[in-house]
């Protein structure tokens, strides 16, 4: 009869401790599939990539339950007034509620960021350090976000057990590189195996060079096709290549007004892909703040927020030459009480990282390849010398001298030291 019981006890000890592997990989399968856009949409609008994806977990019991099931509803948000898209009714807090159905994870993702950062109820987050995963999760619950008196504590296990804050940072640009963090942002059992221990000096370079062929974190935004609006402002996004003129013509816009809609020099083509305005962009953006990205320039993110530049520099104290450093949240719709830190160290070997545009400074390219300057000039200001003298005595722009030195603004000291490219 002992043994019975001792077998029994096993079985049943084995069958949990099964039961919890096979959970823990439905979680990390999860993980992998939407880490990508849960990164993207931090990157876009603040949201941190830990807490969407706990978020999304939790709502989903790890993309499982039956709402995400027929609905692609991913965060459980429900129909609300305001709400004109598709619809499923399943049982929550009452019977037959109305939840939001998507056609796509995608799309689940896109909107629940924006259901967020466009609520007066959730701004307060959004003053919170991304990386506060505590204070946003205790946030969510007391916003009214879910009735489990719980809710938090389940969001913050979730992201401590699964380690989802490595998301976090490397949406911020600040991932740490290591065996986890590669195993954690790929798919490929191969890849993985591939890897050499990072650390091991003999092969630290093979790990750098293999790095950039393999899987990687995609930031190109999505966008719908066609026309559709940002901020209440007609827009389109366009790709490399595409002629101004054809737009102009599709859209029947004067082609001047799409330059000066975009804060764009005339051109032929596109330079890149990007969004293309058909209306000029609004004095106010439609969120509160915008979290500032990895290699963003003050032009993209007036672009992706419709917003204008002029507006966009008041706001926050800058000025257009100036880069805000990336985690930085700059201001939208009000005053920032103080100018936000500017990044110290994006200054590469090549001077010029900037292609000179008529409202902005945008990251460089074939300009910058045809105008790359060789020869130094360290100078030293003289008494009571402005800025403007000295760009009258060499013959640049003020802008490509403040950018040059990094400076915060046009105010210089006898004495200073600054370099000019020539």
């Amino acid at each position: 009869m002992q043994n019975v019981r001792t077998i029994l006890v096993a079985s049943f000890l084995f069958t949990g401790f099964l039961s919890r592997a096979q959970d823990q990989a439905v979680i990390q399968n999860y993980i992998s599939k939407y880490k990508d856009i849960a990164i993207a949409e931090m990157q876009r609008t603040g949201v941190p990539a830990s807490i969407k994806l706990a978020q999304g977990i939790h709502e989903t019991t790890a993309g499982t339950s039956l709402l995400v099931v027929k609905s692609n509803n991913h965060f459980g948000i429900k129909c609300k007034d305001t709400w004109k898209g598709q619809s499923v009714t399943h049982d929550d807090d009452l019977r037959g509620e109305c939840f939001r159905k998507y056609s796509s994870p995608d799309i689940s993702y896109r909107d629940h960021s924006d259901f967020l950062k466009n609520s007066q109820r959730y701004a307060q987050l959004f003053r919170l350090d991304p990386l506060d995963y505590a204070g946003w999760a205790n946030g969510l619950k007391k916003a009214g976000y879910a009735t489990n008196p719980r809710y938090p504590q389940i969001i913050i296990k979730l992201i401590e057990d699964y380690h989802l804050q490595d998301y976090t940072l490397i949406a911020l640009g600040r991932g740490p590189l290591n065996e986890e963090i590669l195993a954690k942002t790929t798919d490929e059992k191969e890849e993985k195996e591939f890897l050499p221990k990072i650390g091991d000096a003999r092969t630290e370079g093979v790990v750098k060079a293999a790095m950039p062929a393999k899987k990687m974190i995609s930031k190109k935004p999505q966008y719908p096709a066609g026309e559709f609006k940002i901020n209440e402002t007609k827009v389109i996004y366009a790709a490399e290549g595409t002629s101004f003129f054809t737009i102009a013509q599709q859209y029947n816009i004067p082609l001047a007004r799409i330059f000066e809609f975009n804060d764009l020099k005339e051109s032929e083509t596109l330079a890149k892909d990007q969004l293309i305005y058909l209306q000029r962009k609004r004095k106010t953006g439609n969120n509160e703040f915008h979290t500032v990205n990895t290699g963003e320039s003050l032009y993209d993110i007036a672009q992706e927020e419709a917003i204008r530049m002029e507006s966009l520099l008041e706001y926050n104290q800058l000025q257009n030459f100036m880069r805000p450093a990336i985690g930085q949240q700059l201001y939208l719709q009000t005053k920032a009480p103080v100018r936000p830190g500017l990044a110290k160290d994006e200054m590469m070997a090549d001077p010029i990282a900037y292609v000179k545009n008529e409202n902005t400074m945008m990251p460089g390219s074939a300009w910058q390849a045809e105008n790359k300057m060789e020869e130094v000039i360290i100078y030293t200001v003289q008494p009571k010398e402005t800025i403007y003298a000295i760009s009258k005595k060499y013959n640049i722009k003020i802008d490509d001298l403040a950018a040059w030195n990094q400076l915060n603004n046009y105010d210089l000291k006898t004495g200073q030291q600054l370099k000019i490219y020539k």
